[in-house]
């Protein structure tokens, strides 16, 4: 069965930084791409960066120059490299995987990241 665990989210002051991790397990496909997704209070869940199993990156516009999305070398993990955080960047943040088939699509519970000073 596979299962998405995120953590590191927390609160954290404007202009903070905040490190997130998920930890996939159960997986029997292979990963084509890696990703973060958030949703803000009252707000349609966003798409916020991606990174394909070659590591190429994509960003929203609105986080680019501030976020690093990684994988782990063994490509069970993935990361969110967060700086500069600002109020708007507030959100439940949910990572998910992907395979090469509709079937393989999964994603975790989410971590809460609050920016308020």
């Amino acid at each position: 069965q596979v299962e998405l665990v995120e953590s590191g989210g927390g609160l954290v002051q404007p202009g903070g930084s905040l490190r997130l991790s998920c930890s996939v397990s159960g997986v029997t496909f292979s990963i084509n791409g890696m990703g973060w997704h958030r949703q803000a209070p009252g707000k349609q869940r966003e798409w916020v960066a991606s990174i394909t199993s070659g590591r190429t990156a994509s960003y929203v516009n609105s986080v680019k120059g501030r976020f690093t999305i990684s994988r782990g070398s063994a490509k069970n993990t993935v990361y969110l490299e967060m700086n500069n955080l600002k109020s708007e960047d507030t959100a439940v943040y949910y990572c998910n995987i992907w395979g090469d088939s509709p079937a393989y699509d999964f994603w975790g519970p989410g971590t809460q990241v609050t920016v308020s000073s």
